[in-house]
């Protein structure tokens, strides 16, 4: 069944705790949906909490339902978060073996600091002659002093430089250590706490059935993406070949996906699927508009809920600084106002207000929680049905207050105007979620005083961890890669893996093997001589299964060596496409052109081009091959130009082949056996009008 939000579900703590496992996961192009298995005993109470559910889940997306037993059925389910403090015992080898090196580091660092200061005093040592009195004669400095102390700098120096050239030796291979360290913790799964508090989610679950069952968790993560890649083995002669579909994964949704069978989809995963409502259109009276589904009017006798504490008088003030005091929050500075009168005695269901207004307005939510669509229940009782609240349920803030008695010999004065009718309530999902809406309290601010409201604290942690998964969706493609929303289309597709698979959540790429695709194969050599002289080998894939082809880097290896890495387009199931392999070295093409120009006509009023067009070709290859040569014939629109062709070229067919072909394109195909040669010769006149020419301006060639 749907789950109801993502808050922390303020309940009793179930006392069954079933564990759970990820069996399988769904990649779309931007996260995926992951289903795990749990299995027990149905409680008496029927309350289970499933744990083992990631951190980054989206908490709108939970789904359960019980497979299995036929009796047994999920009637509720809860997301929860728990916060637990670690044991000490919890293995953590690369955290704490960073927080070694970093304190090594740091002592290898003070070793070499206070090795310097130990060589910046031995070198500041220098002799001082001794002060001379006045009347003392002058003498003269032994040199053997001032030698002395040079030789014990000296010496000194160099065996403090030889230290100290070890420990920077040390402090460098630390610092290495470190560098490596923090490099493997960086690169780590997320699936390990990052704190000294453990912080999972769990699926609060309430069963409704009994003996043994098996429960069946569907939920939506963000953090994963995938781009299809292609392994393809040919047998040169050979008329098929093996298509290999990987993927590349890259996934960061806090949990290690091990041994669970992937399946990758092409779809949107955030793309909105529900149905528009439609409103019917009725002719006639118009009729109120009903209630939503789950709405109730509040119960009766709520203005005694704050009474007692009313009535106990005002609380003392905080010890804060100077600032703006909420409603209901505490005393302010200066006299202390008298406590409110008591409430008077409930009176029976449906009984007439009494004078008193309620302190904190009505139970339920007020306007401004449901987006100003509920209504006001401050409205006369005609319009809310106000007079049944029973006691304290009378004179709403803004109602219209009794009115008083109008002195002798005055005229009356004109009764007010009649309230509009009240729109009916409008309130969301968040609203009719009674299990998820928090009573606030005494010291609230103003209309939250004693009203219900969706409880839906915003999580700081768990949006970091939503943001550090969705930042996978930048990272950089490998070469020639295609996101498969861009390749797929309009249509989706899915591919479900043949094999288990592991794959970590450290949000790099891991490769998949999908599974095998049969695929048809030949070898086709083509030229376009009028452009280049020439001759490419391609592979002309067709695609015989009821799944398309996305595009992606395909690994071509030939006679099982490896060939190049070329860029696969999207083919549509059915579809034929071209892949190149590039130039075929072993096979030549030559090209040779005349044309002659002449005129024709009564009066020689037709100009005449006749070109002439001669290809020969030369296989220096061991085997047979079939070689496409392409020419191209000039189009007019002109009825009066005519294009004679001499040649026995064809015209390609629109639609049956892997190209697409330009407007004029001729072919010629031709088998050429190992070691022989052909030649090709061809040719077309073009008739043109003296009207119709250009002086100088016919093309030649």
């Amino acid at each position: 069944m749907n789950a109801a939000r993502g808050a922390e579900y303020m309940t009793a703590e179930p006392a069954h705790r079933w564990g759970s496992t990820l069996d399988s996961v769904v990649v779309y192009a931007q996260g995926a949906v992951c289903r795990r298995l749990t299995r027990g005993s149905v409680p008496p109470d029927g309350r289970v909490r499933v744990t083992g559910l990631p951190r980054s889940l989206d908490p709108g997306s939970l789904r359960a339902r019980a497979v299995g037993a036929p009796g047994v059925r999920v009637t509720e389910a809860r997301v929860e978060v728990e916060a637990e403090p670690l044991a000490t015992g919890t293995p953590d080898a690369l955290r704490r073996e960073v927080e070694r090196l970093r304190d090594e580091y740091a002592a290898a660092e003070g070793r070499r600091d206070r090795q310097l200061s130990l060589i910046e005093e031995v070198r500041a040592l220098h002799p001082v002659p001794p002060a001379r009195k006045r009347e003392d004669p002058h003498r003269r400095t032994p040199v053997d002093a001032w030698l002395g102390l040079a030789d014990f700098v000296d010496e000194r120096l160099t065996g403090l430089h030889t230290r100290l050239v070890e420990l920077e030796e040390a402090l460098r291979e630390v610092e290495h250590e470190l560098d490596l360290a923090a490099d493997r913790l960086d690169r780590a799964s997320t699936d390990a706490p990052p704190a000294h508090v453990e912080t999972t989610v769990c699926a609060v679950l309430t069963l409704d059935g009994t003996g043994d069952t098996e429960v069946e968790l569907e939920y939506g993560v963000p953090g994963a993406v995938w781009v299809p890649t292609y392994r393809l083995t040919h047998r040169q002669g050979d008329g098929s070949g093996r298509l290999v579909l990987r993927a590349s994964v890259a996934q960061r949704t806090g949990e290690d996906w091990a041994g669970v069978r992937i399946a990758l989809a092409t779809a949107d995963l955030r793309r909105r699927t529900d149905l528009q409502r439609l409103r019917s259109v009725r002719i006639g009276r118009r009729q109120p508009a009903p209630a939503p589904s789950g709405w109730r009017e509040p119960p009766a006798g709520l203005a005694d809920l704050f009474a007692a504490y009313d009535a106990a008088g005002p609380r003392p003030a905080p010890i804060a600084g100077p600032g703006p005091e909420a409603v209901g929050a505490g005393s302010a500075p200066g006299p202390v106002p008298p406590p409110p009168p008591p409430p008077p005695a409930p009176q029976s269901y449906g009984g007439p207000p009494s004078a008193l207004p309620v302190p904190g307005g009505a139970y339920g939510a007020p306007p401004e929680a449901f987006g100003g669509g509920m209504p006001d229940l401050a409205q006369p009782a005609r319009s809310r049905g106000a007079g049944r609240l029973g006691a304290g349920g009378g004179s709403f803030a803004g109602a219209p207050a009794p009115m008083a008695p109008v002195a002798p010999g005055s005229a009356a004065p004109p009764p007010p105007p009649p309230a509009p009718a009240a729109a009916p309530p409008q309130p969301s999902g968040a609203e009719l979620d009674y299990a998820a809406l928090v009573l606030c309290g005494p010291d609230e601010q103003g209309g939250r005083r004693g009203r219900l409201f969706p409880d839906s604290p915003f999580d700081p942690v768990a949006a970091e961890y939503r943001r550090r998964a969705e930042a996978v969706a930048a990272l950089p493609l490998p070469g020639q890669a295609v996101r498969p929303r861009e390749s797929a289309g309009s249509f989706d597709h899915r591919f479900d893996a043949t094999a288990r698979a592991d794959i970590p959540s450290d949000g790099t790429w891991h490769t998949v093997t999908v599974g095998e695709i049969p695929v048809g194969l030949r070898t086709e050599y083509l030229c376009v001589p009028s452009v280049e002289q020439t001759v490419y080998a391609t592979l002309v894939l067709s695609n015989a299964t009821d799944q398309a082809l996305l595009a992606g880097p395909v690994e071509v290896t030939v006679d099982d060596d490896f060939l190049l890495t070329a860029a696969l387009p999207t083919l549509a199931p059915g579809g034929v496409r071209r892949v190149g392999l590039g130039p075929a070295e072993g096979i030549r093409v030559t090209r040779r052109t005349n044309l002659h120009e002449s005129t024709s006509g009564l009066r020689n009023n037709t100009t005449v081009l006749d070109h002439r067009v001669h290809v020969e070709l030369a296989n220096r290859l061991a085997r047979p091959v079939t070689v496409e040569v392409r020419e191209r014939v000039p189009v007019t629109s002109e009825p009066d130009v005519r294009i004679e062709e001499r040649a026995d070229w064809t015209a390609p067919e629109d639609g049956t082949g892997p190209d697409r072909h330009a407007p004029g394109t001729r072919v010629w195909r031709l088998d050429l056996p190992a070691g022989a040669t052909a030649a090709l010769d061809g040719g077309y006149e073009i008739r043109i009008p003296t009207g119709k020419a250009l002086v100088g301006g016919n093309r030649r060639s």
